[in-house]
């Protein structure tokens, strides 16, 4: 097991964990607290210029670590599923604007449409954004999704299915994102995350925690230790498997939405010294 963190050069926080804050104010307080990276979700640049949100984050002395989020490309409608690669297309001009080096794909689902279709849909929709994404120097990471979103979310929930559908693609800018959330569950877990880092695809590591008893499946994730994911001991096969980027703080919870950011933030920073 690795050792804890000393610092917080790897700590990113996604946007989306204080919600109530607005892009410029959580710019601010990452930088003021020490923080060194920042995934921005795209609500946040809402009625912003992509750009110039990038400079300030910069400016600020904060790394881009990526965008959330691309995807939902499974539709039951040609016209649906034309528009999801449209969209996805604006994601990746919105990332290279910003400069974000990458963006998670949460790759979507449509209840009462067989998986096998759907996972059918999501890889010709990534396949269509791919030289667009390649162009753009944008990375795109697919995130598998735990099984309790495969009817609406996604139909990728493993880590098998998303390391053998970026083979299958086979692009250097198709990659693997690592949400603790979704796969901690998974007895493969380990083996999987090492076959990601051989073939070079393992892009992102999201790091949170799942609380028992879970009040909500979307919006009660909580903090690193406060719930029973083994966060450390994960951290140490990712970066066995030669990961060595940030450690990502993703969480949605409507319970600490409601609370002060600033203290909840310190909250964050010390679980992340103590418990990632």
């Amino acid at each position: 097991m690795p050792d804890a963190p000393k610092d917080f050069s790897r700590l990113c926080v996604h946007t989306i964990t204080t919600r109530p804050w607005s892009i410029e104010e959580a710019v601010g307080r990452y930088s003021k607290a020490g923080i060194r990276g920042i995934t921005v979700w795209r609500q946040a640049l809402e009625g912003r210029d992509a750009s110039a949100a990038g400079r300030m984050i910069r400016d600020s002395g904060l790394s881009v670590v990526s965008l959330c989020r691309g995807g939902f490309f499974p539709s039951p409608t040609a016209k649906g599923r034309d528009e999801a690669v449209g969209e996805n297309k604006r994601c990746i001009d919105q990332a290279a604007a910003l400069g974000a080096p990458l963006i998670v794909l949460v790759c979507g689902a449509v209840p009462g449409q067989a998986l096998e279709e759907s996972r059918k849909q999501i890889r010709d929709g990534i396949a269509a954004v791919l030289d667009h994404a390649s162009a753009a120097g944008v990375r795109l990471a697919i995130e598998p999704l735990h099984p309790m979103y495969a009817d609406s979310r996604s139909a990728v929930n493993t880590m098998r299915q998303a390391r053998e559908m970026r083979s299958l693609l086979g692009s250097p800018w198709l990659g693997v994102a690592v949400d603790l959330y979704h796969v901690w569950w998974d007895e493969d877990l380990e083996q999987e995350i090492a076959a990601c880092g051989r073939d070079g695809s393992l892009f992102a590591f999201h790091i949170c925690d799942w609380k028992t008893p879970t009040t909500d499946l979307l919006n009660d994730r909580g903090l690193m230790g406060e719930g029973c994911i083994p966060v450390r001991k994960i951290r140490g096969w990712v970066e066995a498997a030669g990961f060595n980027g940030f450690n990502e703080v993703e969480i949605f919870s409507t319970s600490r939405w409601a609370t002060d950011q600033g203290a909840y933030l310190s909250e964050i920073q010390k679980a992340y010294l103590n418990h990632s």
